[in-house]
């Protein structure tokens, strides 16, 4: 039954990438589509076919479900780009996003589409930037705003964001910005045109987004629901492995080395369980970086910058800072606490999984929350596979090389004498190298055991 299931998703996934319409098709025009080629873009996905058309040719408000890496950006971007009036120096379009990272990787897109349009004028408001000098940067025209609600707020209380004639508001991760961010997004709603057309873009529709778009939306607002999404998404094998609590550091070291050599990341649900984790997995030399709100842009930055050039393999890091990731090649994800919500949860694995690509999304569980899981199959419509932790033998074992690897990787400590090193050595220097590393081994087991 699985293999017929499997083989009839390969089908139906093979027949709508044959089916896909080029985006020469959808009416985006030809300086952007030139940029399109040079960035190896051409065909379009789910929902970019579905909501492009809309955007350049009608002028209701749209609410679209799609998953993280189905191509959304482009689906918002590449219209609004193309719709920009350069003869109006007034903010046009606003694209509000959960996190300084999503909102830079919007920003660079939007900046590579419009690569051949160099008088459509595209703006980043973030925090982390000085707040003066983003307000020195507005007196210049801009026709596209991109920024964290945060960030927007504050420089609308300052008079120094103007969007009284704004025409479209993209609301991107509409689900978190929602549950994170509401004390900011509110406010900024209550002052935009009651006339402006909004774009609303999110993986999951709770209840308060469902009031949210009855509120501020129109009556006459389209749905889309992009079936790609979902279909991407069954590349992520779904699993979940129930631990004690004393031994969940040594299993997650034990599935990281069966995923030697790939990249992942880890979630966690508080900054202070990130920063200990990380800290664990640096005093093993195993190459990491750690992720959350309250470092400074700087070194969000220069983490990223390392992780999708390959200088580090794993990434701990919270749920509203993992937003903007968007890095190809993730062979895993890994829930070192279970998320607060589905929705959550949808975005966590997203990560992985991404543009056809297999995936996997692992839980590490304490017994009193195993119960959880059928809640995240019922709500998500996925499917969890259990999956045995290692024996305690086998995670013995890997703790012995884990400490080899940190042993490797320490740097000689050049402040030990001459004097203290030779003496060392002559008491080892009877022995073989493979006598050395028994002895040394031998003593390791007996100092852990």
């Amino acid at each position: 039954m699985k293999t017929a299931l499997s083989q009839k998703t390969v089908s139906i996934f093979v027949e709508k990438i044959t089916m896909s319409k080029l985006l020469s098709d959808l009416g985006v025009n030809p300086l952007i589509q030139q940029a399109l080629i040079e960035l190896n873009i051409t065909a379009a996905t789910d929902i970019q076919e579905q909501v492009i058309p809309m955007v350049l040719q009608q002028k209701e408000d749209i609410v679209a479900l799609a998953k993280t890496g189905t191509g959304k950006t482009a689906a918002f971007g590449l219209p609004l780009i193309q719709k920009v009036e350069v003869n109006n120096d007034r903010v046009q379009s606003l694209i509000l996003s959960p996190t300084r990272e999503l909102s830079q990787q919007i920003y660079n897109s939007l900046i590579d589409f419009a690569k051949h349009l160099p008088e459509v004028k595209i703006t980043l408001l973030t925090g982390g930037a000085q707040l003066k000098t983003q307000i020195e940067e507005l007196k210049s025209p801009s026709h596209i705003v991109i920024a964290t609600p945060g960030r927007c707020l504050d420089l609308i209380e300052k008079n120094a964001l103007d969007l009284k004639a704004l025409e479209n508001l993209v609301l991107d991760e509409a689900d978190e910005m929602f549950q994170a961010l509401k004390d900011d997004l509110m406010p900024i709603l209550k002052t935009l045109p009651k006339n402006r057309r909004t774009l609303l873009f999110s993986a999951t529709m709770p209840g308060e987004l469902k009031d949210v778009v009855h509120n501020y939306m129109s009556k006459n607002t389209i749905s889309v629901n992009s079936d790609r999404a979902t279909i991407g998404h069954l590349g992520i094998e779904h699993q979940y492995m129930v631990v004690e609590p004393i031994e969940k550091l040594d299993v997650l070291l034990h599935f990281l080395s069966t995923q030697e050599g790939q990249r992942g990341i880890i979630f966690c649900r508080t900054k202070a369980a990130v920063n200990k984790l990380a800290k664990n997995l640096a005093i093993r030399k195993i190459s990491s970086g750690a992720l959350h709100g309250s470092l400074t842009q700087g070194i969000r930055d220069r983490i990223m910058e390392q992780f999708r050039a390959g200088h580090i393999d794993i990434l701990v890091a919270t749920d509203l800072v993992a937003r903007g990731i968007d890095v190809k090649g993730l062979a895993y994800i890994v829930n070192y606490h279970l998320p607060d919500t589905h929705e959550a949860y949808v975005h966590r694995s997203g990560r992985t999984g991404r543009a056809g690509e297999k995936g996997l999304s692992m839980t590490i569980l304490q017994k009193e929350e195993v119960h959880e899981i059928a809640e995240f199959e019922n709500e998500l419509g996925i499917q969890f596979k259990v999956i045995e932790k290692a024996k305690e033998e086998e995670i013995e074992w890997n703790n012995t090389l884990v400490w080899a690897r940190k042993v490797f990787k320490t740097k000689p400590n050049r402040e030990i004498p001459e004097e203290v090193k030779n003496q060392v050595k002559s008491i080892f220097k009877h022995l073989t190298k493979d006598e050395l590393i028994e002895k040394v081994l031998a003593n390791y087991r007996n100092e852990n055991s």
